[in-house]
């Protein structure tokens, strides 16, 4: 039977593990002042690999809180994906070089296809591209802007292009514990051949049951969760029922 990778997300701003409502910066939770201690309680707990976003570094349009990414991923001993304000190929090399496991870009590849095309040519696997949704259009800007092209038209085009792995986020279901769409995730899972990790809304472990259901069949490898582990709807010991083991 296939699994499912679940994989937790830390989303720094101003040195803090934080969470957004919707991606709104005006709605921002807080919930721990070492987000080196997050990491390492997921760790601890089975996770196997975590999801870092620099939300300073998506507004600021260049990564922020590079040290503070490098302190966490020299903390743990599992993969780190790494997104936010990644613009630039020497922003990739750089938090390649600082260890990141693989690096996520979004509005880049919308604003510069061929950019993107060259990125994933050059580095394979080792990045992905951040398909966030709002209105069903691709988001940009850390969700603050969207572009005109529908996320269906914009992920195929940037398969052809080479995108080895989609991270697909509906945003206005980020933070809001209200469970996962299947539709508009089903929509992608059949629209594109390559790798899928889902991300927005996940709420309990009926959510989770559903998507490890859908991943048998299509290619969903993963998802992505975050104020459900913050909050306690979802339990850590999740990954030990979804998540491949190491």
């Amino acid at each position: 039977m296939k699994r499912l990778e679940v994989i937790p997300a830390i989303d720094l701003r101003g040195g803090y593990a934080v969470r957004l409502l919707q991606g709104d910066y005006a709605r921002e939770t807080r919930y721990d002042a070492d987000p080196v201690a997050v990491a390492q309680q997921w760790a601890h707990h089975g996770a196997p690999r975590l999801h870092v976003v620099d939300l300073d570094g998506a507004r600021a349009g260049e990564p922020v809180q590079l040290p503070l990414i490098e302190r966490i991923i020299r903390a743990v001993e599992i993969p780190v994906q790494v997104g936010g304000g990644i613009r630039t190929e020497a922003h990739i090399r750089q938090l390649l070089n600082a260890g990141a496991a693989r690096v996520i870009i979004g509005t880049i590849a919308v604003e510069n296809p061929d950019f993107a095309e060259q990125i994933f040519r050059t580095y394979g696997e080792r990045v992905a591209l951040a398909l966030d949704v709002k209105a069903g259009k691709a988001a940009t800007h850390g969700w603050q802007a969207t572009a005109g092209v529908p996320y269906l038209e914009f992920a195929q085009a940037m398969v052809a292009r080479g995108a080895p792995r989609l991270i697909f986020t509906q945003t206005e279901l980020d933070g809001t514990l209200q469970g996962v769409a299947l539709g508009p995730l089903r929509a992608l899972l059949n629209a594109v051949n390559v790798p899928v990790i889902v991300s927005g809304g996940v709420r309990d472990d009926r959510d989770l049951a559903a998507l490890h259901t859908l991943a048998q069949t299509s290619c969903l490898e993963g998802v992505i969760v975050g104020k459900a582990l913050y909050e306690g709807t979802l339990s850590p010991h999740v990954w030990t029922s979804y998540s491949p083991t190491q």
